[in-house]
């Protein structure tokens, strides 16, 4: 049996026992743990057995083998790879090909590289660009990258423009980056969310967590037509990104929804909210990152199975909704999401870590909640997973439509603070009610229940 310390030692002699060894192989499978073990070739080692794989009719042996000639250290045959190149059909193969050449770095491969830029293969030419960046201030590199600001591929513009065009986002925020202002820590204001935005400065908040009124679901919620509900959603996370941090989060809770039929002789109309809404939210600068499923019991949700039961006829089909959608994006950024951890201190950064215990998929199985006075509340444990995830002690989380006011309770509960705004009386008066209650909310930063008015006063 070949063992990884079998291969390590006869790697080590360089002089031709590897191959010897392959040679003994009968299986693809065989051969391609021996190169996929090889680890880092040592100065002496012999490559010829890498080139005459190159050959082999199985592609992860062509890859394997492209891959283990990348390492020579500047004494890869670039020409076999390039030659492989020509008249290979495997994507995977092609691709390390321009992985291998490219990081020899050598500047008599430069021509080659740029050859790969012709390429129809995106990440063919990304890997292409990704060589040729190592050739710092190089003119004649430039030359031929710059132009690619223009790809129809958004990869490709993307690194490009990264690289040559991005400048250093200047800003009138003179807060540090984990840092808010006081007159919108543990705040709720009862107003509409438009008007509210208006006195709120730029990258003022760290997390959006929001489940937005259903379209003309709810008396709350009532809008002359759908394209008039996404587009005042459009406004409203247009100004949430404008509020938000450089590279956070919105997290967005919602799902399609049924409107009944008007009588027997009309049909009902389904809306795909989250779907509809997301070009909205790329288009304004969010970046989608991930999608999360919310299962709830079957038990839970309105039955609409039950007329299929009794006929099983086919078109008839209607599956119970047992599904919400979290939609995660970020605000876009140059940065990396390191750069947004450095902005806090050690303690919060390990004070803020995730326990044991949290989940690892993006399904979340959590039983919905009920409530007498609003009707679409969000479990605690929705919150708290959405807050712990995507957010450090101390930071500011906005929720523009507060409702029952969970987000609010469940992050000071984590030690974070909120911002709430919410236009139904209603609802505010049992925020307030609530405050009563629990003692979360008379701890440090009290809770302050505003108007409009009071609250422009306080941002002056």
């Amino acid at each position: 049996m070949v063992t990884k310390e079998c291969i390590t030692k006869l790697k080590q002699r360089g002089n031709g026992d590897i191959a010897s060894l392959l040679n003994t192989q009968r299986d693809v499978g065989s051969i391609n743990y021996i190169l996929e073990n090889l680890g880092q070739l040592p100065d002496n080692f012999n490559p010829d057995f890498l080139y005459s794989l190159l050959n082999h009719n199985h592609p992860q042996v062509r890859l394997n083998a492209v891959k283990n000639i990348g390492k020579l250290n500047g004494k890869s045959d670039v020409n076999s790879l390039y030659a492989l190149y020509l008249h290979e059909t495997d994507t995977g193969v092609r691709r390390e090909i321009v992985s291998s050449i490219g990081r020899q770095r050598q500047h008599k491969n430069k021509s080659l590289l740029y050859s790969f830029l012709e390429d129809s293969d995106p990440k063919i030419i990304c890997q292409a660009i990704r060589g040729l960046l190592v050739f710092e201030n190089d003119k004649e590199v430039e030359t031929h990258l710059k132009p690619l600001v223009n790809h129809e591929n958004e990869m490709v513009r993307t690194v490009i423009y990264k690289e040559y065009f991005a400048k250093e986002k200047k800003t009138n925020n003179v807060l540090p980056h984990a840092e808010t202002y006081d007159f919108l820590k543990n705040v709720v204001v009862n107003a509409d969310v438009l008007e509210v935005l208006k006195y709120v400065p730029d990258e003022s908040i760290h997390l959006t967590f929001t489940s937005p009124p259903y379209y003309n679901a709810r008396d709350y919620s009532i809008y002359p037509s759908y394209q008039a509900y996404l587009d005042f959603l459009d406004k409203v996370f247009q100004e949430t990104h404008r509020i938000t941090k450089e590279g956070r989060f919105l997290i967005v809770n919602t799902s399609p929804i049924i409107i009944p039929r008007v009588s027997r002789s009309h049909s009902s109309k389904r809306y795909g909210i989250p779907f509809d809404l997301h070009p909205y939210l790329v288009k304004n600068g969010w970046e989608f990152i991930d999608d999360i499923v919310w299962l709830k019991p079957e038990a839970s949700v309105k039955n609409r199975i039950g007329g299929f039961m009794q006929h099983r006829k086919p078109l008839g089909y209607k599956p119970n909704s047992i599904t919400e959608y979290l939609m995660v994006y970020r605000k876009s950024t140059e940065k990396l999401l390191d750069w947004n951890i450095r902005s806090y201190n050690n303690k919060t950064v390990e004070e803020s870590k995730v326990m044991d215990g949290y989940e690892t998929s993006n399904v979340w199985k959590i039983d919905p909640c009920f409530d007498k006075v609003h009707s679409a509340i969000f479990p605690v444990e929705l919150c708290k997973r959405v807050i712990q995830y995507y957010s450090y002690k101390g930071d500011l989380i906005f929720d523009p439509f507060g409702g029952s006011g969970t987000v609010g309770r469940t992050a000071k509960a984590l030690e974070r603070l909120f911002f709430l705004t919410e236009q139904e009386p209603k609802y505010f008066e049992y925020m307030q009610s609530k405050q009563k209650m629990q003692s979360v909310f008379r701890e440090h930063h009290p809770t302050t229940f505003l108007t409009l008015e009071q609250f422009k006063n306080t941002t002056r």
